[in-house]
């Protein structure tokens, strides 16, 4: 029976269902297979992204990145004098840059730099397909890398040569692109890239090839420096001028071709030579190279030679770093010594070559200058024999330059030998020089050396430092580090220890015989005057000194007590000496460097200061860094004077030494300028006080001595120490060298007196027998007066103007009036402010 009610509707059939479709094909194996492969290549691929990604770099590095910048060292009046750097780089901002030579790099480097986003694809695709044909060649595919990712290489990554390398390269690009604009990537890039020459960034590459600002460079040069970064040894100017030239003019095509520049613009450039120099023109004179040294290896101990972010390290952290050097003064202490050393080694022959190398081939400018030798001694040059006959030797210098040495200026006998040093001469030996009638002569560096240190006594700083003939011939710092015996140069320092434990100036001390017994196994050891002078009898402690008479010395000591010298010697830092006697006659070793600092107390009425060579450090943002209390002089440096007192840099030191006994060392030492071993400074006229010193053999012969403002002091002796002969002192070789120093470093200088402390009584004396003198005056110009101020601490002069040798005291009343009107003149001469 059929139904009135309709039939449901049916829909269209879809097919199997995904699921019933999936679950058949799942039966058949092959599909299986390729589910598994397909599986294995995702997990493949992340783990390979994964590999290739953990331990990227962040870029937000490149945010706070400083690049290692050179430590600038500055003079004592702020002019820089020398620079600190393994990698030579000036760091500019963007727009620093002229906008040419920016268009010159992005022409030969990097066309479409403001079109891509970190990775130039075209050129990425090329580099992957050339490396490709490459492999198992052993040559290296081209780069294909873009600004950026030349960034990221050289900043984050490294330049590992394969393709995963690349691959991290195109990633970080891409990121660091997401994080800096475009003129920030061009600035880290033009501030790094590696250039040749030592030179990291565009504006050290200027100095190093043109020694010029990069805001001087013509369009060529500008051209000549965007080529540099595929490889400068590529395309080095000297070595391979016409391959740089036919680069250089590759890349002002690309700029025209670019728009950069117009046809015009490009021929004319491309008609132009390279220009570039032989070599790098130093930044900086050649000046203290000992003193430079010195300041390097304090930095060193104090930040050490690099950092990985380069902060606040020598070669890398970008400091400035002002020091005490005072270039006046330094270059007549350089002058001056270099100058002694001649005359002693005049005559004496020739010393030998300076360094023996081995030429390659004809490259013989390469082998002088790796040996790094230098001179800046007058016209003096370092040259190499570059072959010799029997007439001249052709010669050649470190720019590339060549001369003539003929036969006849190359005579002079070879030390020890009666050869003439011509023929000695062999190709590969570097020699010293000096023009000569168009041609050139030899010259002999002195193998006897020595050591100059200047100080201001004040504040301890040191002002020059010359510790040999030349630093680049001899690094070894004679003035910092050659332990000598200071011979009598360390008696001021003994008489010192006897004022402050009694003595006066006038105290009489017996010139003769004096032995001490060493025990049964020793025995008795005599002490001697120099020159086995005999004895002058009892004199006066001032007369000892100016005289330098050794058996005064020693017995002054023995009275004094050697614990109490050795004492003082060691408060001084002179050194830690047993309190034996001989040490009161310079036997122990020390540095000229200490000496010349004790000597500084005796100056500075007894305070002592540690010698410090840096005045202070700045970080790359001008923050000073050390000394870690440092503090600015306030009001130093204002424009007008206010009228309020004289603003003083703060100065630390410790009281060493009473200040009268120190004045009344240095006023004796005044006597030995008039009267005494060292008459040759008495013709500087101003107040000199020092003292002359030599040593046993004669081997050192030293001076030491100076002004208020200046203290400075020189010893020369061979470095493996050997008799200088019997005509050697200190008043005949070192007193010399002092005085061409002081003739030039004092020239327009303030004459200035040594100052008497509160205190010091100026007494009228007899000068031979040290008693007090009534009625006459001392005469200003008679070198050697009967009569002599001379300087009394309060009780000593009571006591000393009264006594009389062998007997009790016996004053007339003229005699004590006359007393009083003396006490009131040293009463004026206080008031006036010790002046004398």
């Amino acid at each position: 029976m059929a139904s009135d009610s309709p039939e449901p509707i049916k829909l269209a059939s879809r097919g199997p269902g995904f699921r019933q479709t999936l679950s058949d094909l799942w039966q058949r194996r092959w599909f299986k297979a390729l589910a598994v492969l397909a599986a294995i290549g995702l997990l493949l691929a992340g783990g390979g992204w994964w590999f290739i990604t953990r331990d990227l770099p962040s870029v937000e590095q490149l945010r706070t990145y400083e690049p290692p910048l050179p430590t600038n060292v500055r003079a004592i009046d702020g002019s820089p004098i020398y620079s600190y750097a393994r990698e030579r780089r000036v760091e500019l901002s963007f727009n620093e840059y002229p906008k040419m030579l920016v268009n010159a790099f992005l022409a030969a480097e990097d066309k479409t730099f403001f079109e891509h986003h970190g990775v130039d694809y075209p050129g990425l695709a090329g580099a992957v397909i050339d490396y490709v044909s490459k492999l198992g060649s052993g040559q290296r595919a081209r780069g294909g890398s873009t600004i950026t990712q030349q960034v990221a290489k050289n900043l984050l990554i490294g330049n590992e040569y394969s393709p995963t390398r690349k691959i991290r390269e195109a990633i970080l690009a891409w990121r660091i692109e997401d994080t800096l604009t475009k003129p920030q990537i061009l600035e880290l890039y033009l501030n790094q890239i590696f250039l040749g020459r030592n030179a990291y960034g565009v504006e050290a590459a200027s100095h190093a090839y043109f020694d010029k600002e990069l805001d001087q460079l013509n369009l060529a040069q500008m051209a000549y420096l965007a080529i540099l970064p595929k490889g400068p040894a590529n395309y080095d100017p000297i070595r391979d001028t016409e391959r740089a030239i036919s680069r250089r003019n590759w890349a002002l095509g690309e700029m025209e071709r670019n728009g950069f520049i117009t046809a015009a613009q490009r021929a004319e450039a491309q008609a132009q030579p390279i220009g570039a120099i032989v070599t790098r023109v130093p930044k900086f004179e050649r000046v203290g190279g000992y003193f430079v040294e010195e300041v390097r290896r304090e930095l060193i101990d104090k930040f050490g030679e690099t950092a990985r972010d380069g902060a606040n390290s020598v070669y890398s952290g970008g400091l400035w770093v002002r020091t005490s050097m005072d270039r006046g003064v330094q270059e007549a202490a350089a002058q001056a010594l270099r100058d002694g050393l001649l005359r002693y080694d005049r005559g004496r022959g020739f010393s030998g070559p300076l360094r023996k190398v081995e030429i390659k081939g004809d490259r013989w400018q390469s082998a002088l200058l790796n040996t790094n030798v230098t001179l800046d001694y007058n016209d003096w040059r370092p040259a190499i024999i570059i072959s010799r006959d029997a007439s001249a030797a052709r010669i050649g210098f470190a720019n590339g330059t060549e001369g003539v040495l003929p036969r006849a200026a190359a005579q002079m006998p070879v030390r020890g030998k009666a050869t003439p040093a011509f023929g000695t001469l062999e190709p590969g030996d570097i020699i010293a020089v000096a023009p000569q009638g168009g041609q050139f002569a030899l010259r002999s560096v002195p193998k006897i050396s020595g050591g100059f240190v200047v100080q201001e006594p004040q504040s301890g700083r040191i002002l020059a430092i010359q510790g040999g003939f030349d630093a680049s011939l001899q690094s070894f710092n004679r003035a910092t580090q050659a332990m000598r015996q200071p011979g009598s140069t360390i008696k001021p320092i003994v008489y010192a220890a006897a004022l402050e434990h009694g003595m006066t100036p006038a105290s009489i001390i017996v010139d003769g015989p004096f032995c001490v017994d060493q025990g049964a196994r020793l025995g008795q050891k005599c002490f001697r005057n120099f020159g086995n002078s005999r004895g002058a009898g009892p004199r006066t402690m001032r007369w000892g000194v100016e005289q330098s008479r050794n058996l005064m010395t020693v017995r002054a000591a023995a009275q004094t007590g050697m614990a109490n010298v050795v004492r003082l010697m060691k408060a001084m830092d002179i050194g830690d000496y047993q309190p034996y006697l001989s040490y009161a006659l310079g036997a122990g070793e020390t540095t000229v460097m200490k000496m010349v600092n004790a000597y500084g107390v005796l100056a500075n009425q007894g305070r002592w200061h540690s010698p410090t060579l840096i005045d202070f450090v700045q970080n790359r943002r001008g923050q000073v860094i050390w000394p870690e209390n440092w503090r600015a002089c306030d009001r130093c440096n204002m424009p007008e004077w206010d009228g309020k007192p004289m603003p003083r840099p703060i100065t630390r030191g410790k009281q060493v030494l009473d200040a009268m006994s120190a004045f009344q060392m240095v006023h004796i030492a005044e006597g030995v300028i008039q009267r005494g071993t060292a008459t040759t400074l008495r013709d500087l006229n101003r107040p000199i006080f020092g003292k002359t010193g030599t040593n046993s053999g004669p081997k050192d012969v030293w001076f030491i001595g100076g002004t208020p403002q200046m203290v400075a002091g020189v010893y020369i002796g061979y470095d493996s120490p050997v008799n200088l002969g019997g005509y050697a002192q200190g008043g005949t070789l070192a007193a010399p060298i002092f005085k061409q120093w002081a003739t030039k470093a004092y020239e327009g200088m303030e004459v200035l007196p040594f100052r008497a402390p509160q205190g010091i009584r100026m007494v009228r004396v007899d000068r031979a027998s040290g008693r007090p003198v009534f009625g006459a005056w001392p005469s200003g110009n008679d070198p050697k007066p009967a009569v002599i101020w001379e300087a009394f601490k309060p009780q000593a002069e009571g006591r000393r103007a009264v006594r009389r040798t062998g007997g009790a005291p016996a004053v007339s009343a003229s005699a004590t009036a006359e007393a009083k009107k003396q006490a009131s003149d040293s009463d004026f001469l206080q008031r006036e402010g010790g002046i004398y």
